[in-house]
């Protein structure tokens, strides 16, 4: 036990009053444990708060034994083979640090010392040992005494095990298909099925009351290592004056701590020999992490168990997410494969590729100066692509997707609400602490509207508008930064376009091998998709680090706040990164281009651009294939394969440096760190799949299969990653997918809107179903049948290239032959008429058609969803039973067992007030 005396101890905090940490002493004005914090747990903490206060007054700080490594790897507990370890600590050993600056490293010691003091003083017990690998790294192991875990047990309302589950489970519809969905279950002789408890939040007055069978498993590893984090973060190492600094966030972030983590389970990659050494770890690994298990369901009871309630939702809904996916991608390779097929009868591109038709018409140039005049048939290739994704099937699936995306939400509520009742998270938000940041910052005192009482808040109300209005401008500012960088891949696809298009021969006959499948647009359109991909991995990695600022100096209230503050924040930004160049392409490229002899200009210099005859279906295709498949392959080096060289380069230096047995809290030392935002970035990835999925789908019916597949991995790449190559996350509770859930919803209903729109004005569908229903029909008593024959010519209007305005064109038009017209993409008048170059009644009537046909698919889509969404109730009636059953028998049973000990005491009470009565009646004598 070391000693410090009190004078070293006042000229500690006279050091620490130099550090220049202003920012951190203005975080920390007011102690986190004050008796008024926790009026709902029935607890004043004064106690606790006056034993963590007097410490630094006291004439001794404590600090844990040093402690010999004991040769057992596996092994989870102290020295002693008793106590468990609930969590571990690492720091470097000042004294034997290369470099050594005294004064400084004198003062992180200190700090460590008094915060370590304060843990024990806390009912904490610790012990130290040194590495085996490197003699300057100490590891200090935690652990919570019994009466430790239930005291802060009832602070957390945490809750836990009443008495079994006495409900009958009720038969399926679907329990007859079990013997053909019985291969993708896990293995129950490995991993057992929970047992079923009816629970309550825990109270140490009433812990009779509960079901503690065994008490060393009456809090499993989870539920302990959630506790000791949460005093972790809570005790003080600094007191000066009236401010006071706590929390083992703050000693990591600064480098008084090198790591804190809860311990993984044995080996993951075979059974450990150690009896004493759980398998949980191992489990995982084979039955969810494997290869070999991917076909099968997750064992969601032990992720959760193992993991806690929020990693287990995430893999729950993830889960979920997938199995819909499945339909969704049966129905688009279906109308995949019905465009494919069908692409030998598309008349209108059988027109393009016709050298009789498609190789007589002269196409206007689509820039000013260098760009020639070129043939329609060069655009052969493209247009047999068109016909694959633009065709009748292409809005069947829209319609489709529509209500699916309705039905994913509906159902996913359902089954999120049985986890709900399940996990025990039914009433999480009502108990739900403040954190530590938010407390520290509590130097206002207001009156709640509520309890009409006193209550300590971080700043007034003007002081929170003037925060959210600054959080407001930084997140508005960064979109606009986003704007300009699609305005820049904008400018550079009509540079770009003028050098691929100034390539062409005057005299183009569609011959040649590179340029027949490489039109200037298709080039354009890959390298700008390419350079708008790179764009948004570099802004989003600067933009990660400015979401977080600008959280944190909005302060929210709790950690299921602060997770929606900074969600709502990353989406927004994300959701303009990634979909703003396809929203571009989709619905205002070639929308806004004028006619050739008048031009829409871009800046007032760059000439819009426009689409392709076929319009601009592919290249949104293109867009969305490139940054889809890029995305999941630059997440995947980025999640998988990054942690795995590091954690082989570590274990190269450790094994080559060494053959000396080590210990499981080194091991997992040595593997990588989660990042501090957990998994809000795989979240996050799979959020903006669901809207490519859904937002752009009728242009890429394939889409969900990419998903699909892009799921299956992703499922067990994060299993196997979180397993065996990152240390072991701290257990969270969390009730539901949080702030995911309110933009899945609103992405499924724009997604009906941009799908209509996609089919209206992206794709050339209304166009053609016009021409095939008004202006097709032949002659009376020729034949009947309606026939696309022409509909090329019918959409390409006529320009005189006389009228080409000299000022804008300088190069003569050498190689037309004969030719003294062009043709562009519109429904304009042609030269000579009297309304020239105006357009022409069939432009009202496709607009028309267009308005009408987004209003009515609009309309039946939402009517479909609204009739969804009433008839399927978001809590199923079986799972409202089973919470209302619980919280009559749960509070039956309290109730019952307080008036058992109220008659008992009564009892005890009329006994020995009977027995005095006896004693003052009888004689004197007696």
């Amino acid at each position: 036990m070391q000693v410090m005396t009190r004078d070293t101890l006042l000229e500690m905090e006279e050091d620490d009053d130099e550090d220049g940490d202003i920012g951190d002493d203005l975080a920390s004005k007011r102690p986190f444990l004050t008796p008024h914090t926790h009026l709902s747990s029935g607890l004043a903490l004064e106690n606790l708060e006056q034993t963590v206060v007097s410490n630094f007054g006291a004439h001794e700080i404590r600090t844990p034994e040093f402690e010999e490594f004991n040769g057992k790897p596996d092994s989870l507990f102290f020295n002693d083979g008793q106590r468990k370890i609930d969590f571990v600590l690492v720091y470097e050993d000042e004294s034997r640090k290369e470099n050594n600056k005294k004064g400084s490293n004198e003062k992180q010691r200190r700090k460590r010392q008094a915060y370590e003091s304060n843990l024990i003083c806390d009912g904490l017990q610790l012990e130290a040992t040194r590495s085996v690998l490197d003699d300057k790294l100490v590891f200090v192991k935690v652990h919570a005494p019994w009466e430790v875990l239930c005291t802060y047990a009832e602070i957390m309302h945490i809750k836990l095990p009443l008495k079994p589950n006495d409900l009958k489970t009720r038969l399926s519809a679907f329990d007859s298909f079990n013997w053909f969905t019985k291969f993708l279950q896990v293995d129950e002789t490995l991993i057992k099925p929970e047992q079923e408890f009816f629970t309550a939040p825990f109270e140490k007055d009433r812990m009779n009351d509960f079901y503690i069978h065994d008490r060393d498993a009456f809090f499993n590893p989870a539920t302990r290592s959630r506790i000791v984090y949460f005093i972790l973060c809570r005790v003080k190492y600094q007191v000066t004056g009236n401010i006071s600094k706590f929390g083992i966030k703050k000693l990591v972030s600064s480098g008084i701590y090198k790591a804190a983590f809860p311990l993984h389970d044995c080996q993951f990659n075979h059974q450990s020999e150690d009896p004493s050494c759980p398998n949980e770890r191992y489990l995982l690994y084979r039955e969810w992490a494997h290869p070999r298990s991917l076909y099968k369901k997750q064992p969601l009871d032990l992720i959760r168990k193992y993991y806690g309630e929020k990693i287990g939702i995430y893999f729950a809904w993830l889960g979920y997410y997938t199995q819909m996916l499945l339909l969704a991608a049966v129905v688009g390779v279906a109308c995949f494969l019905y465009g494919y097929f069908n692409q030998d009868n598309c008349t209108w591109s059988k027109e393009v590729c016709n050298p009789d038709i498609g190789g007589n018409i002269i196409m206007c140039p689509q820039c000013d100066r260098l760009c020639p005049f070129w043939k329609l048939n060069i655009t052969c290739e493209s247009s047999k692509k068109l016909c694959i994704f633009d065709s009748f099937g292409t809005l069947v699936f829209a319609v489709f997707m529509g209500v699916w995306v309705t039905l994913f939400l509906e159902f996913w509520k359902r089954r999120q609400a049985e986890l709900e009742y399940e996990w025990d998270t039914v009433e999480l938000q009502q108990e739900e602490q403040p954190r530590p940041e938010y407390e520290a910052r509590c130097t206002h005192v207001e009156i709640n509207e509520i309890t009409q009482e006193e209550e300590r808040v971080p700043f007034t109300t003007w002081g929170k508008c003037i925060r959210v209005a600054l959080c407001a401008s930084a997140v508005l500012f960064w979109i606009l930064l986003i704007i300009a960088s699609v305005i820049g891949i904008i400018v550079y696809r009509l540079s770009v376009f003028i050098v691929f298009s100034a390539q062409l021969p005057k005299h183009f006959n569609g011959t040649d091998p590179i340029q027949k499948y490489l039109t200037p647009q298709t080039a354009t359109s890959i390298t700008a998709s390419i350079i708008s991909f790179i764009i948004i991995m570099i802004l989003n990695t600067i933009y990660e680090k400015v979401a977080i600022m600008i959280t944190n100096f909005e302060l929210p209230r709790t950690q299921t706040d602060y997770e929606n503050s900074l969600t709502m924040k990353m989406f927004l930004f994300q959701f303009v990164n990634y979909y703003s160049s396809c929203f571009y392409i989709a619905f205002f490229k070639g929308k806004f281009v004028g006619y050739p002899g008048d031009p829409v200009y871009w800046l007032g210099k760059y000439r819009n651009e426009e689409c392709e005859p076929g319009g601009c279906l592919l290249e949104l295709t293109t867009q969305l294939t490139i940054i889809m498949g890029g995305k999941a392959i630059w997440n995947n080096i980025q999640e998988v394969l990054l942690p795995w060289i590091m954690n082989l380069i570590r274990r190269y230096h450790r094994v080559s440096g060494s053959e000396k047995i080590t210990p499981r809290w080194e091991q997992d030392y040595h593997l990588q760190p989660m990042g501090k935002l957990g998994l809000f970035y795989e979240y996050l990835e799979m959020i903006i799949q669901f809207g490519f999925v859904t937002l752009f789908v009728a242009s890429f019916p394939l889409a969900p299969l990419l998903a699909l597949v892009n799921n299956i991995l992703e499922i067990r790449v994060d299993a196997w990653k979180m397993t065996t190559q990152y240390r072991r996350m701290v257990p969270q509770k969390a009730q539901d997918i949080g702030a995911w859930q309110p933009i899945m919803q609103g992405i499924a209903i724009l997604a009906v809107v941009t799908n209509a729109m996609i089919i209206a004005f992206t794709s050339d569908m209304i166009p053609r179903l016009v021409y095939y229903w008004s202006f097709s029909v032949p002659p009376y008593g020729e034949h009947t049948h309606y026939t696309m024959d022409g509909y090329i010519n019918n959409t390409l209007s006529i320009f005189n290239i006389m009228d080409f305005k000299s000022e804008r064109r300088e190069n003569p038009y050498s190689g037309l032959g004969n030719h003294t017209t062009c043709r562009y993409r519109d429904f304009r008048y042609p030269p000579g008429h009297p309304q020239e170059y105006k357009h022409n009644i069939y432009y009202w009537h496709v607009i028309a058609s267009k308005l009408a046909f987004i209003i009515v698919m609009e309309h039946v889509i939402y009517s479909v969803k609204f009739f969804i969404s009433y008839a399927i109730p978001d809590v199923s009636k079986s799972t409202k039973s089973k919470i209302k059953r619980e919280k009559y028998l749960t509070q039956k049973l309290l109730r019952e067992n307080h008036l058992k000990d109220v008659t008992k005491n009564m009892g005890v009470i009329a006994e020995k007030m009977m027995g005095v009565v006896d004693n003052n009646l009888r004689p004197k004598s007696e």
